[in-house]
This record gives C-alpha cells, structure tokens and sequence, in this order.
C-alpha cells in the first residue's frame, strides 16, 4: 500500500495538498543470451519533471494508486541480439518542488519548468559481466514536498493596512526576500516569541476588487497563498470604496469578496486554514461595525444579498480567529502574535498525528 499525508483539515474543497508520498520502481533488465553473447535490454528508468500548471492536488487526483514503474528491458535474442531498452516513465510535478527520500533525504531540487531528477533507475540487461542475468530496477518511497515561502500569506486589499499590520507584528522591517523557484518577490515579516520560535508571514501588493476579471491580476496577487501553510485575512473594519467609480464594500462584503478572489484562483487554496484580522479598530463606531461583522460572519447566507451574484464564493471561509486590531496604535497585536502561535501550532500537532497514523498503517501493511 502507498499511503500520503494531506495538511489541511477542512474538507469545503477537497484539500489543499503540500505534500505527497509516490512509489517508484525502475523496470527490470531484459534476459541476455548466453550462447550468443547477447546483451538484454535496461529497465526503464522513472523521473520527476517540472510542469507547467501541475499542481501536487492534480497528480494525487490523475495518479489515485501513486505508483509509477518503469518498462521492463527487452530479452535479448536471436533477431535482436541487444534487446530493447525499458521505456522511461515520467512523474508530472509542480515548479518549486523538493523531491526527498521517506526519511527526509533531498534527492534534488525542480525550481524551474522542465527541471528533471532521477528517482529510479531501471536495472541492467543481462550480459557476459553477469552471467546474462539482468537485475532488478530501484524500488523505493518519494516525496514530493512543495516549498514554502512563509507560515503564513496576507490576503487583503489595498486600503486594508496589511503593511502597518506586518511592520506592527514584526521584530524587524520586513524585507523583499527572492527564491531560486518563482519569480515572487514578496515582503517577509518575522515575528518572534519569548521563546525565540520564529514565525514567517508574506505579503504582496494588495489585490483589486475583480482582479480576476482582469486578466490573471488575480493570479498576481494571490501566488503567495499557495507557499504558505495558513492564511491571514485582513480587512478594514468600515469598509471601504477603491476608486469613486467602485461600490462601497463592508468588512464582511470585503471577507466575501476575498474569498471569491481564492476560489477562483485556485479553489483547494481556500480549503487552508485561516484567520480573519479585522484591523483599523482606532476609527469611530469601529466597535458597533465589528459586533455587526461578527454578526455577519455567524449566518454568511442571511448576507449573502448584499453582494452581486457573481462575486459570492461557493464556500463562506470558516475562521479559527477573528481578531480585532488596530495596526496604528497596536492595540490586540500581542493576542493576534498568540492566535498564529496557536493556529500554528494546531495544524503541527495534527500533521505530526497524521504522519504517526501513516506510519502505523505502513508497518500494518508490511
């Protein structure tokens, strides 16, 4: 049996997958000929290449038995005295991926379309050198492990103060950081604890209302979410109006249309898990807007009319957090450090618990 561990626990979208276990197998070296010296063919080899568009969900959708297995080396003979080579098999992966051994081994890096790394090499024919017997291909568990760039991504838009609300939380100024496997450049805050654990947020200019309909701008907007383990929303608590020619939108209008914005980037992305900072808790009658948006957010379909029907997501966001702050005076930003630490620490135990189950259910099925 193969058995792989998923992250998220929600099941709105089928899940969010960062990571998959794959059995591979190179194929089997074809039979030499003794009496004529023939030489049997190579078993086929298996290799993870990078493409475009793949994502770990897909493969783990397309491939549901996660086995990939090279073609077996053709027998020398008569007719064709070297025998055939094995036919190659290749495992369609993600940009931005490691590729590891089950006990965590990097066995190489895809950072770019069309990367490839050997997993598997197929066995050899048989010949003079070994009594014309081929051997066996490789056989062995991978991972593919997509890569981070942060625990946690901003989804916000731009009036929302997500860089006050990412200065505020962190230890230093946030920084422009670059990765060898995708061209984002996001901002990265650091927040530290008093007990020096590290936590990693990322940011990226803010979205534009319909960002979608605008050719990908979405896409733009939104790649960062899928390198990070959690998602922070965060809105202004009045509300806002982008431009004077855009409707204005409430907090939670904000929430719904965020929402939407994930969905239709990538739906299993929305499945992470996420809290919802409700910020700029500093402005007048901030406390009756936020006791309307909790409201709100408690029966989403009751509001649901406040919204045009294109722009209402499939599924309303469940927050493990709503948490009112105030960037600017700092107000609630200690207990918003503490509610990351926690969601964090969460989804760490029950990843450690699943990755416990599978090994159980390895050793069961031995």
């Amino acid at each position: 049996h193969v058995w792989f561990c998923l992250f998220v626990t929600s099941s709105q979208y089928g899940n969010f997958v960062d990571n998959l276990r794959l059995y591979v197998r190179g194929g089997g070296g074809g039979m030499g000929l003794p009496r004529l010296g023939g030489q049997g063919g190579n078993g086929g080899d298996v290799w993870v290449v990078a493409k475009k568009n793949m994502t770990l969900k897909r493969i783990k959708d397309k491939y549901p038995l996660k086995r990939f297995v090279g073609g077996s080396g053709g027998n020398s003979s008569v007719r064709a005295l070297k025998g055939e080579k094995g036919t190659d098999v290749e495992v369609p992966a993600p940009v931005g991926i490691a590729v590891t051994t089950d006990d965590g081994r990097i066995v190489g890096d895809l950072n770019e379309e069309g990367d490839r790394v050997l997993v598997a090499k197929g066995g050899s024919g048989g010949s003079l050198y070994s009594a014309f017997e081929p051997t066996k291909g490789q056989a062995k568990h991978i991972r593919l492990d997509l890569k981070l760039i942060a625990d946690l991504g901003l989804v916000g838009f731009p009036n929302a103060g997500k860089s006050s609300l990412l200065t505020a939380l962190s230890n230093a100024t946030p920084q422009v950081a670059s990765y060898a496997f995708t061209t984002l450049r996001p901002e990265i805050g650091k927040v530290m604890y008093p007990d020096y654990k590290q936590i990693s947020i990322a940011d990226l200019p803010g979205l534009i209302e319909g960002a979608y309909m605008n050719k990908g701008m979405g896409h733009k907007f939104l790649k960062h979410v899928e390198r990070t383990k959690q998602l922070l929303f965060v809105v202004d608590v009045c509300g806002f109006q982008l431009a004077s020619k855009t409707p204005f939108r409430s907090a939670f209008e904000a929430v719904q249309l965020l929402s939407k914005e994930l969905e239709l980037y990538k739906e299993e992305v929305a499945s992470k898990p996420a809290i919802l900072v409700v910020n700029k808790m500093d402005l007048p009658d901030a406390e009756d807007k936020l006791a309307e948006l909790k409201e709100q957010l408690k029966n989403p379909e009751e509001f649901s009319d406040l919204l045009p029907g294109d722009m209402i997501p499939k599924n309303y966001m469940t927050f493990r957090h709503v948490v009112p702050v105030s960037a600017m005076t700092g107000l609630g930003i200690d207990h918003l450090k503490s509610c990351i630490r926690q969601s964090l620490d969460e989804e760490a135990t029950l990843k450690s618990s699943d990755v416990l189950q599978e090994k159980l259910l390895r050793l069961r099925s031995h």
